[in-house]
């Protein structure tokens, strides 16, 4: 067997194959570097550093690092850029010319410009600028540890037995041992081949969704034909089309079509679904319908999940998500970052929109062979009826979430609705203030509405 075969094979079997990004243990080191430069960048008078002109260093392994600054109001950064790198795999990655501090390996520090003294250490594990490690000083003895993914701590404040300015020449391999069993690193090596066929779910239905059409109360029934939700009578034949929960119920039979030969009744789909509500609700569930979209995402999981998965798998429990692994956010408040705490999934509601973006983050690490439909909710009145109403929580929105990897390793969100794909960005923005209750659906790779 050839040698160069051998290589690819040991390669291969010994370690997950990544886009452009490398396991974080093999990020090429680049501390003899910092080493060197630590008296002029890292400990000199702020002056003299803010003067300095951008400079471009090789490693050893020959890739380059760009070092320059960047000037706050109060504080100044010495990034350490790293050369962006493109590919498929561990023996095919190619520089770009690009170092947009976010790289891998990319590592920047804070400092004072009065003092010159260094506030943190941020360090990119992969090239995402929404993920990375920082480090603060605690004392002159330690340290603490801040885990980041899209705004979402995973870990916050945790200490390290290390004096803050040691990290500056230190070794990444010996800072992440320092800091080993101390935040999940899972969350920084996603393998994309996990993701193949949730890209390929992707694909059929982008390519399916073209020709439907909006229609309130719409939906296909278990015959194939376009009819009203609420009634099950047909639409009119000139203008069919599907609503918000018609849409999720013609994505779920597309997934089971296939296993199953046949498409979902309606009616089932609206009954009530484990706890929800009281006997206050009760009152208003048929004037209002206040849970119609719990319910119905609810049924549609349950569906899918006694039915790819196993039947045990109808239970409530095994398919809402109803846990989250962080408790603090990053919130941009008038172009000023600050951190609050996130209160996470509340019973009957679901998880805060703001804390969307971290929570797939991390369910897409964690599931990775799943997506989610969402049912979005509120508190909402009738000032309009006669009688006047309760301000009640509605929901009033369902809407599919699947929350990926490409070939890249590039984290994304495709947000399927209403018979069309929209922008995760413009779906959250439209929500502000709105809770979202999520159930899992498992990705089947192939896909017949």
């Amino acid at each position: 067997m050839p040698v160069f075969l051998i290589i690819f094979l040991v390669l291969l079997g010994t370690s997950p194959i990544y886009g452009f990004d490398l396991p974080a243990s093999q990020i090429s080191d680049d501390s003899l570097m910092r080493l060197r430069l630590r008296d002029t960048w890292m400990t000199d008078t702020p002056r003299r550093v803010l003067s300095m002109p951008s400079a471009v260093e090789y490693l050893e392994t020959g890739e380059r690092v760009e070092i320059s600054t960047v000037e706050g109001t109060e504080e100044f950064r010495v990034i350490f850029a790293r050369e962006l790198m493109r590919g498929l795999g561990v023996l095919d990655r190619r520089p770009t010319r690009q170092f947009p501090g976010w790289a891998q390996g990319s590592w920047m520090l804070t400092r004072r410009k009065d003092t010159g003294a260094g506030t943190q250490i941020r360090i990119f594990l992969r090239s995402d600028q929404y993920t990375y490690i920082q480090f603060r000083p605690f004392d002159a003895d330690k340290c603490v540890l801040d885990a980041v993914v899209y705004g979402g701590y995973i870990a916050r404040s945790l200490p390290i037995a290390v004096p803050f300015e040691r990290l500056y020449t230190m070794q990444l391999n010996d800072i992440l041992r320092l800091v080993q069993n101390k935040f999940p690193l899972r969350y920084f090596e996603p393998n994309p081949i996990n993701y193949r066929d949730t890209r390929r779910l992707i694909t059929q239905v982008r390519e399916r969704i073209a020709p439907l059409r909006f229609r309130d109360d719409g939906a296909i029934d278990e015959n194939g034909n376009y009819v009203f939700i609420e009634t099950l009578q047909r639409q009119p034949f000139a203008v069919p089309g599907l609503n918000c929960s018609g849409f999720t119920k013609w994505l779920i039979d597309g997934i089971l079509r296939p296993v199953t030969g046949a498409r979902l009744p309606i009616t089932p789909l609206k009954a009530p679904f484990g706890e929800r509500g009281s006997s206050f609700t009760a009152n208003w569930e048929a004037s209002r319908d206040v849970f119609f979209g719990l319910d119905w995402i609810r049924n549609l999981a349950a569906e899918a999940n006694g039915t790819l998965r196993s039947p045990s798998y109808r239970a409530l429990e095994e398919f809402e998500v109803r846990t989250d692994n962080f408790s603090l956010l990053m919130v941009n408040e008038n172009r000023t970052f600050v951190t609050h705490s996130y209160t996470g999934f509340l019973p009957e509601a679901g998880y805060s929109v703001e804390g969307l973006h971290p929570l797939l983050y991390t369910l897409a690490i964690d599931e990775p062979f799943s997506f989610y439909l969402a049912a979005v909710n509120t508190e909402i009145s009738n000032p309009a009826s006669p009688r006047g109403t309760p301000r009640l929580r509605q929901y009033f929105h369902v809407a599919a979430l699947i929350p990926y990897f490409d070939e890249y390793g590039v984290f994304r969100i495709v947000v399927f609705e209403s018979a069309a794909e929209t922008q995760f960005s413009a779906f959250r923005a439209r929500y502000p203030a709105h809770h979202i209750n999520l159930v899992k659906i498992p990705v089947s790779p192939t896909f017949d509405p």
